[in-house]
């Protein structure tokens, strides 16, 4: 597979960087329509040929090897006016040509050869001093002062002045500025100049003080001016990749401690937020229990052999089968595109060596199958512009040559089939190999930070005793097999009729239903819990109890899906729940997710204001049986247990108002957490009439705390916090009349009814900035007594009316002083 692709570049292709397998000839920039940044790689070096060297020698090919470099030696320019990568002249160019100098202990491919008598005794260093000058090219691109390096430069002229055509980018991305380290470090060490790798770590040591300090994530992009987040959105795929790779690579290779502390940082939080095992999502880094995306770009599949050499297998194991499976959390594919990656290849060898289990050789066959069955074309392999359609891209990227067959010949070799030993060297992200003798080598300046060994660990894991059974990593994979198969699903077989029950659709779905759960076992349909409390649905065709419940699952998921995308363009704005009781007048407003059934607030000009209560039972789905203290309230439910619209016809039989659902996942916030509509049932909600508002743990528990603090609390639903004014003085509750002064004093006095007098309890003035004195009642009288009472105290007590309005405002001046400190703590 190797030759036809190597050979058709070389027959059809060089000098130019790349082959067009599908017109079979070379794709020169500037001769081909631009493909946009894809092309900043290209840089009139014969790109392929260069990233293909130590691929050529790995191979065994060393005739084919020393004429590759003879040319290269020949016939590569460095000093062309073109505004190249800085990111992927580095990984492609610079790494390859770093990979024959001559190492302290003489194990280089070009010195070994020589030194074999057979094949480069010509050699002497030539591609130090290519290495060197490519080197020396890029550097003008670290010129700015955070030490970030600008995206791109220009090969003769940098990147100042106009001739450049470049210089003017402000941002970049964390992995195309934070995977710099090996190649730099080891041109110094290589030629003795230290130059290099001090401005690969003072890039490095940027881009780790710009972390976010709560979570110990990094963003997509940055200023490379301000060093402001400019995308902060974070994961462990595109844009970020290989700056977690280099960290811990950079402590492999340079033996420097810092390194290994940073990445083991980083790793927790990584394993923290964005492992949902078997998924890796993006979060934002300043939410991060907030996802930004829902799916998985195929350049993280490269985590997995990360994680292999940290030496965390298990999760490796669980993430490498999900991407096996090719799945995403909604079940689409996102980009259909698949450019000959050679990620997944690389994890699948990673795996293969730590376990030994034989069935990471039956993935690589599975990778070669498909390469040859789907990309292979006469002139070479050609990337697939859509996986669902089989339609080809007229592109051969260097790195299908410098990547996948290397890591494949690997996965597959015996070490007799390997001319020098892997394991004296580590790989790049582009898979060239540097040799680990460099921590030996000068300028490795050591850290002068004093590091707290608790930290992280200093040792990784002997995987030979980690898995004495070379089986027992299918324990793991087992359970998170998807309903992905070979093939795509077969039509749906034919029911003979009264032949078996029919198959669950997904608007009568009901996740409290046991009958349903059991429909949905047998269909071979799971459920996944997330952090944040939602739950996802993931088929495994292989555990469906036959294949026309498998094919009744594939379509059930089907079906959820467009019912689904229906909801979500439906979304709703998020409303608010403000609490206008003393002493929170206003000031306290909650966030709250809405509901798609019950009053549509946003159409309300006042909103539904009441006193809450907890309603009985707390989740709501059974029948009210605090009814008499419901009615006429706005009652507080626990999620769970049953669906949303059902809880909301429960509480509106018992004569509520409205309903606040909190969330039964503690912990949970609208400031870590994205906000959802609460869904029907999947029949007809017109029925619910009253509205109904989701709250998050941390925010319902403010709600329960004032209610038990201060046992009358009023709020106000509504599509966003009114004006926190004079409008929202607030209401007495139903057994109180009213709060009178009766005495210049200002001595607070509640009256409550009786069913003969009225009797007065006096309480003394809350303290300026103290909590507030609570107000004693007495029992309320039932229900029917209240309105005749309420008329007899209005006519009868005239004094009440006789209150200034400056005193009343002198009142709420000195509540408003004694909780302004409230706004401040965000209650």
């Amino acid at each position: 597979m190797f030759d036809h692709a190597y050979q058709n570049y070389m027959d059809h292709a060089y000098p130019a960087d790349e082959l067009m397998p599908l017109t079979c000839r070379g794709r020169v920039r500037g001769l081909e329509p631009s493909r946009g940044d894809v092309d900043d790689a290209l840089g009139k070096f014969s790109l392929t040929l260069i990233d293909t060297l130590d691929t050529l020698m790995l191979l065994n090919k060393t005739t084919e090897f020393e004429a590759a470099v003879r040319r290269v030696l020949s016939d590569v320019r460095l000093d062309n006016d073109i505004v190249v990568s800085v990111f992927e002249t580095n990984i492609r160019v610079l790494g390859r040509s770093l990979k024959y100098i001559k190492d302290r202990r003489g194990h280089s491919m070009a010195v070994m050869l020589k030194e074999g008598g057979q094949h480069m005794q010509w050699y002497q260093d030539e591609l130090l001093h290519m290495a060197k000058d490519l080197g020396l090219r890029l550097l003008p691109a670290f010129n700015t002062s955070s030490g970030l390096p600008y995206p791109r430069v220009n090969l003769k002229y940098g990147v100042r002045g106009p001739e450049t055509r470049t210089g003017t980018e402000t941002d970049t991305c964390t992995a195309c500025a934070g995977t710099i380290i090996l190649e730099f470090a080891a041109l110094s060490r290589f030629t003795g100049d230290p130059v290099f790798e001090a401005h690969a770590r003072r890039a490095l040591d940027f881009l780790w003080e710009k972390r976010q300090r709560n979570s110990n994530l990094v963003g997509t992009t940055i200023n490379i001016h301000s060093g402001e987040w400019v995308r902060r959105d974070s994961g462990v795929g595109a844009g970020i990749d290989s700056y977690y790779e280099y960290l811990l690579k950079a402590y492999i290779l340079l033996g420097d401690d810092l390194f290994l502390q940073r990445f083991n940082i980083h790793y927790a939080s990584i394993m923290k937020y964005i492992s949902q095992p078997p998924l890796l999502l993006d979060v934002h880094i300043h939410k991060p229990l907030l996802p930004a995306r829902t799916w998985m770009d195929s350049l993280l599949a490269f985590f997995p052999g990360l994680q292999v050499l940290k030496g965390d297998i298990r999760p490796a194991i669980e993430t490498h089968e999900m991407l096996y499976q090719a799945f995403t959390t909604d079940f689409r594919v996102h980009w259909a595109q698949h450019p000959l990656r050679p990620e997944f290849a690389e994890s699948t060898y990673f795996l293969y060596k730590a376990t030994g289990d034989p069935y990471y050789l039956e993935a690589g066959r599975t990778i070669l199958d498909n390469l040859n069955r789907f990309a292979r074309v006469p002139c070479g392999f050609a990337a697939m512009k859509d996986v669902r359609t089989g339609s080809h891209e007229d592109r051969m990227d260097s790195f299908f040559l410098a990547e996948m067959f290397k890591y494949l010949f690997l996965l597959f070799a015996d070490a007799e089939d390997i001319p020098f030993d892997v394991e004296d060297y580590v790989f790049t992200t582009e898979a060239h190999l540097l040799p680990l003798s460099l921590s030996a080598a000068p300028h490795s300046p050591l850290s002068e930070e004093e590091l707290d060994d608790s930290n992280f660990d200093w040792t990784c894991p002997n995987t030979r005793l980690l898995f004495p059974d070379p089986a027992y990593p299918r324990n793991l994979r087992d359970p998170i097999r998807s309903a992905v198969d070979k093939s795509c699903p077969r039509p749906a077989p034919y029911r003979e009729p009264g032949m078996g029950r029919p198959p669950l659709r997904a608007q009568d779905f009901m996740a409290n239903n046991p009958e349903h759960l059991e429909l949905l076992r047998r269909m071979g349909v799971s459920l996944i819990h997330l952090k944040d409390g939602r739950v996802q649905l993931v088929q495994h065709a292989t555990q469906a109890v036959s294949a026309v419940a498998a094919e009744d699952g594939v379509r059930f998921m089907q079906e959820m899906m467009e019912l689904s995308s229906q909801q979500q363009k439906e979304q709703l704005p998020p409303r608010a729940i403000q609490i206008v009781s003393h002493p929170f007048l206003g000031r306290v407003v909650l966030t709250a997710g809405p509901a798609q059934f019950g009053t549509d607030l946003s159409k309300s000009s006042t909103g539904v204001r009441g006193f809450v209560t907890v309603a009985e039972p707390y989740s709501g789905c059974t029948e009210i049986t605090n009814a008499e203290y419901v009615q006429g309230h706005i009652a507080l439910l626990q999620r769970g247990q049953c669906m949303f619209a059902e809880k909301a016809r429960h509480i509106q039989k018992a004569g509520a108002i409205g309903g606040i659902v909190i969330d039964d996942n503690e912990g949970s916030s609208s400031d870590t957490a994205p906000l959802f509509q609460m869904a029907g049932d999947g029949r007809n909600t017109e029925d619910v009439t009253l509205p109904v508002l989701f709250l998050f743990h941390k925010e319902g528990n403010i709600l329960l705390e004032a209610l038990k603090e201060y046992r009358e609390v009023e709020v106000l639903l509504s599509d966003k916090a009114r004006d926190r004014g004079v409008t929202l003085l607030p209401l007495m509750p139903p057994h109180w009349f009213q709060t009178i002064i009766l005495s210049n004093k200002s001595e607070h006095h509640a009256v409550a009814p009786s069913q003969e007098t009225s009797h007065v309890e006096e309480v003394s003035p809350p303290e300026v900035e103290a909590a507030p004195a609570e107000v004693e009642v007495d029992v309320p009288p039932p229900e029917e007594e209240r309105d005749s009472d309420r008329r007899e105290e209005s006519e009868g007590d005239t004094d009440s009316s006789g209150q200034s309005v400056d005193e009343l405002l002198a009142d709420w001046r000195e509540d408003l002083e004694a909780f302004q400190q409230m706004e401040k703590d965000e209650l």
